[in-house]
C-alpha cells in the first residue's frame, strides 16, 4: 500500500522475524527509504537464506517473455479463480535479485535481546525475544514516561527459541497485538503427532512422503519429533532427503545460533554436543541434503523416502518436480504443515491428482486463550490489534472463544487505517546540571515533601532537555559606546517568594475580630469560602489555588487584609 504512506519518510523499520522481511528489497532499493533498519542476527541470517531460496527457485525458470495485460481490471475478471480474485494486481512485482537483497541486508544494523536503542533522542526501542523463531522479536517503544509494546508472531510453547520474555511488556500504556496463531483450533502438539503417523503409515505401505516447507524454523522441530520416533516407528532404513539451495547453510545455521536458543539446547553446546539431533541423523546417514534435485541427488534418491523441500505454495522449487513425480500414486502421500497457505488452493492445478493429501499445519504462535492469559499477566492500559481478532471468524461465528477479549475492550483497525493511539506524553525528563543543583535551596513544607524555586535557561538539543545556570548580568562598560542589541543578555529580575498552603476558616475569621473587624460572615462556593466584611464593604475570596481581596478604593485596608492572609501562608 504504497501510495498511502511515502516510504523516504520513514526513518526506522523493526524487524520481528525472519517471515517478516521477505519485501524489504523493494523498500531499501525502489523507495527513496533513508532510514534506519533493527534486526537480530538470527533473522538477517535466516532471512537471507529464505530470499536466496526464494530468488534461486525463481530464477532457475526464466520466462521468455513477461505479461501484463492481464492485470488490466477488465480482463482479470474474466480470468479463473485464484487470479480473479487476487488483490492489488497492479502492485505486484518482478521478483527481486540477489544484489538487490545483499544490499538492502548491508543496511540493517544488528541489535540483540533487551539491548536499548536511541531513536533522536525521542524515545528508546528495545527488542524482546518472543519465543516463536530463532531470534524473534517483540518491541518496545519508549519514552520516559510513556510504553508502547508491539508483539507480532509470539510463541509460549516450548519449541526450539529462546522462551518468549513476557515480564519487560508489564506497564505498557498501549500494547499492539498482532500475528497470532492462523489456526485457532488446531493444537501444535496434535498436529506433530498426526504428522509423525501419516509419514510412518505412507512409508510401511511403500509409498513415497513430500513434505513442503520453508528451510528454516518448523522443519528443525519436525527433525527433532522424527529423530526420537524414527527407531519406534521401524522407519530406521528410510532416507530423509532436505532438498534446498540453502539447505546446508540452514542446518549448520541452526547449530551455532546458541544463545537464541531455549535452556535446555544452550546447556548441550557447553557439553559439547549439537543443540539439534538433525546433525547425528546427518552423521548417521538418515538424513542427507543437497542443493537441488539435480547431481548428487538423482545419484543417491532411493524410494520409499521422505522430502523436505520448498516452496510450500507449490508454485515453484523443486516441490512442483515431486509433485509431478509422486501425484499419479495412490501411495504416496504430501503433507501440509506451513499454514501461510491454503492446501486446496495450492493443490487446485495438480488436480485430479491421486496421492494421499494430509493436511497438519503447525503453528505455534500465540492462540486466543494464550492471549487472554498474556493479557490479565502483563495488564496493559490498552490493547490495539486487527479488525478480525475483535470477532469470531467468518465461517464460526458462534465460537466467541475464538476472539481478543479483553478490559477495557481492544482497539481495532483495518489495513492502511491512520490510527491515533489512546495516550498523550504529558511529561518530560529534565536534566539539571550540577552546579545550577548546588545553587538549590529547598524548604520543606510537609514532613517528606521539599520545595525550591528554579531561575534558569532551558537548553534543548536532539529531545534532550538540560537547565543550566542563568548568565550572570553584564559589568557596565567603561566606555559610553552604545551596545550592539545582539550582545544583550536577558536580565535576571529578583523574584517573588512563592506562597504555599492552606487558610483556615474559623481562625482567619478569629484573627480578623481580633484586629477589630466586626459583622464577619462566611458563605460556602462551590470553589472555597467567601468571607464578608460588612461594616468595611469588602469581600475576601479564599479558593484552593487563589485568594481575592476585593474592597472599594481602600488600599490601607487591602495591605493590612493582605498582611492577615500571609500570616496562614509559608513562604519560600
Amino acid at each position: 500500500q504504497t501510495e498511502l504512506l511515502d516510504l523516504s519518510t520513514v526513518d526506522v523499520i523493526l524487524i520481528s522475524n525472519y517471515h517478516c522481511m521477505m519485501a524489504l528489497p523493494y523498500i531499501t532499493e525502489y523507495t527513496g527509504f533513508t532510514g534506519t533498519v533493527y534486526a537480530t542476527e538470527p533473522t538477517v541470517q535466516i532471512g537471507r537464506l529464505l530470499m536466496e531460496e526464494l530468488v534461486n527457485s525463481i530464477e532457475r525458470v526464466p520466462k521468455a517473455q513477461s505479461a501484463s495485460m492481464w492485470k488490466n481490471k477488465e480482463v482479470q475478471r474474466l480470468l479463473p479463480a485464484p487470479l480473479k480474485d487476487a488483490v492489488e494486481v497492479s502492485m505486484w512485482r518482478k521478483c527481486y535479485t540477489m544484489p538487490e537483497v545483499n544490499a538492502a541486508l548491508s543496511k540493517i544494523q544488528l541489535v540483540g535481546y533487551s539491548q536499548k536503542i536511541e531513536l533522536f533522542g525521542a524515545v528508546q526501542v528495545t527488542p524482546l525475544s518472543s519465543g516463536y523463531a530463532l531470534g524473534s522479536s517483540n518491541w518496545i517503544i519508549q519514552s520516559h514516561y510513556e510504553k508502547v509494546s508491539y508483539v507480532s508472531g509470539s510463541s509460549l510453547l516450548t519449541t526450539h527459541p529462546q522462551p518468549m520474555d513476557q515480564a519487560s511488556l508489564k506497564n505498557s500504556d498501549v500494547l499492539i497485538l498482532t500475528g497470532l496463531t492462523q489456526i485457532p483450533t488446531a493444537n501444535p502438539d496434535g498436529m506433530v503427532g498426526e504428522f509423525c503417523s501419516n509419514l510412518a503409515m505412507t512409508v510401511r505401505n511403500g509409498g513415497n512422503v513430500l513434505v513442503p516447507c520453508y528451510p528454516s524454523g518448523v522443519i528443525y522441530d519436525l527433525l527433532e519429533c522424527l529423530y526420537q520416533y524414527i527407531d519406534s516407528a521401524g522407519l530406521s532404513n528410510v532416507p530423509f532427503y532436505f532438498i534446498s539451495p540453502v539447505a546446508n547453510s540452514s542446518l549448520e545455521f541452526s547449530q551455532i545460533f546458541a544463545e537464541w536458543l531455549c535452556h535446555n539446547k544452550q546447556t548441550k553446546v557447553y557439553l559439547p554436543e549439537p543443540p539439534f539431533p538433525h546433525a547425528e541423523l546427518i552423521q548417521t546417514n538418515k538424513l542427507k541434503h543437497y542443493p537441488s534435485i539435480h547431481g548428487d541427488f538423482s545419484n543417491d534418491f532411493k524410494q520409499p523416502c521422505v522430502v523436505f523441500t520448498g516452496h510450500p505454495s507449490l508454485r515453484f522449487g523443486d516441490v512442483v518436480h515431486f509433485m509431478e513425480l509422486w501425484g499419479k500414486s495412490s501411495l504416496n502421500t504430501v503433507i501440509f504443515t506451513e499454514p501461510d497457505f491454503s492446501y486446496l488452493d495450492a493443490l487446485a492445478p495438480y488436480q485430479p491428482l491421486a496421492m494421499k493429501c494430509v493436511y497438519c499445519p503447525i503453528d505455534t504462535r500465540l492462540n486466543f486463550i494464550q492471549v487472554s492469559k498474556l493479557l490479565k499477566e502483563v495488564q496493559p492500559l490498552h490493547v490495539v490489534c486487527p479488525e478480525q481478532y475483535t470477532q469470531p471468524p467468518p465461517t464460526q461465528s458462534h465460537r466467541t472463544d475464538l476472539m481478543v477479549d479483553c478490559q477495557p475492550p481492544a482497539m481495532s483497525y483495518r489495513r492502511a487505517e491512520v490510527l491515533t493511539l489512546p495516550y498523550k506524553r504529558r511529561y518530560e525528563k529534565i536534566e539539571i546540571m550540577p552546579d545550577l543543583a548546588d545553587s538549590l535551596v529547598p524548604l520543606e513544607i510537609k514532613p517528606g515533601i521539599s520545595l525550591a524555586t528554579v531561575s534558569a535557561v532551558l537548553h534543548t538539543k536532539d529531545n534532550k532537555h538540560v537547565l543550566q545556570l542563568p548568565p550572570k548580568p553584564p559589568q557596565p562598560p567603561a566606555s559610553k559606546k552604545r551596545k550592539r542589541v545582539s550582545d544583550d543578555v536577558p536580565e535576571c529580575k529578583a523574584l517573588k517568594p512563592l506562597l504555599s498552603g492552606s487558610i483556615p476558616v474559623d481562625q482567619f475569621v478569629q484573627t480578623l475580630e481580633k484586629h477589630g473587624f466586626s459583622d464577619v460572615k462566611v458563605e460556602d462556593t462551590a470553589k472555597g469560602h467567601i468571607v464578608l466584611l460588612q461594616e468595611a464593604e469588602t469581600l475576601i475570596q479564599l479558593e484552593e489555588d487563589s485568594t481575592h481581596i476585593i474592597c472599594d478604593n481602600d488600599e490601607p485596608l487591602r495591605v493590612k487584609l493582605r498582611d492577615l492572609v500571609l500570616k496562614f501562608l509559608q513562604k519560600f
